[in-house]
């Protein structure tokens, strides 16, 4: 009798565990960026969205709530019900650098309250300098650097930024350069200061500069990537003589922590999907992005990578956040 009622009972658990393998969003979904509109997470975001909208039929809505270096939007996220209707991006500066980086103000457990989906897209960084630099190229760059200690000066979006990282990296990998920082509240203060001569040199996105390149407000040296970028596809490859300056910013999707796992891996697919499909992939280029085929788990394991990767630059530069 038992063994009748469990067959019986059979295809009625099947059938549920397939609805549930197969949540599809009955309702508009909600992506929290914490920058503002025109920034690589609100692209990365609105490209997301516009492709799923029109695979789908699916409205999807970007939310931007700058503010706390983007954990405030992240917080929103951690809050909200995990009935996969609000999402949000996490870049590497959030989850990757700041946990390692002594002082950041994160105001939450991010490892507690948020769930990695899927990573979205990469950036790589491009080493721009002042116009009018004595240095042309990398190797003149450091040779000068070295016969000028402490007077090199290199921009940054502040303590503990992506930007400061690259720029200690590069240092690092150059032969332990000298260089002197000078923190900004932003990228675009700093790229400015680059094209007018106020600093030496940056670390900048090179999706947020392809203007300035091509305009020569700016001179760029050079790429932290292993193969060009579309952006710039004649700029020399930093990691040629130093492997390691290899850094790509990346951009993923993040969820509250209490999510259900049919509602999380849905979610991963349907953004995965956006994000492999040839017109969206075609719009990434033309902005110097690239689409990075992460799911949940493998994103969690590129977040880990990435602070010890980070975590060594961090104690190497005796780097505190502000």
């Amino acid at each position: 009798m038992l063994l009748r009622r469990t067959l019986l009972a059979s295809p009625l658990l099947l059938a549920a565990t397939a609805a549930r393998a197969d949540w599809v969003p009955k309702q508009l979904i909600h992506v929290i960026v914490g920058f503002a509109p025109g920034g690589t997470a609100d692209i990365a975001a609105r490209l997301a969205g516009e492709a799923i909208q029109r695979r789908t039929g699916t409205t999807v809505v970007v939310d931007n709530k700058s503010g706390a270096l983007g954990f405030i939007a992240l917080k929103s996220v951690a809050n909200a019900a995990p009935d996969g209707y609000t999402v949000g991006i996490g870049i590497m500066g959030q989850l990757a650098v700041a946990p390692v980086v002594p002082g950041s103000q994160i105001p939450f457990d991010i490892d507690m309250e948020l769930m990695p989906l899927c990573n979205l897209v990469g950036v790589p960084m491009a080493l721009i300098v002042r116009p009018n630099a004595p240095y042309k190229t990398v190797a003149e760059l450091i040779a000068y650097a070295k016969a000028n200690p402490g007077k090199v000066s290199y921009g940054s979006t502040g303590n503990g930024s992506t930007n400061q990282l690259g720029a200690e990296l590069f240092a690092a990998e150059a032969g332990g350069l000298k260089l002197l920082h000078v923190p900004y509240r932003g990228g675009a203060p700093a790229i400015a200061d680059v094209a007018t001569g106020q600093i030496d040199m940056f670390f900048a996105n090179v999706s947020e500069i392809g203007g300035q390149i091509s305009s020569g407000q700016v001179r760029a040296l050079g790429i932290a990537a292993t193969h060009p970028n579309p952006i710039a596809p004649d700029l020399p490859l930093l990691t040629k003589d130093m492997p390691t300056v290899d850094i790509s910013n990346w951009f993923g999707l993040v969820g509250p922590a209490g999510l259900p796992p049919e509602i999380a891996s849905a979610l991963s697919r349907l953004f995965l999907d956006a994000m492999a499909d040839p017109a969206t992939k075609l719009l990434l280029a033309s902005r110097g992005l690239e689409a990075i085929s992460q799911d949940g788990p493998a994103f969690k394991a590129a977040i880990l990578k990435d602070r010890e990767r980070w975590a060594k630059v961090v104690k190497q530069g005796n780097i505190k956040a502000e």
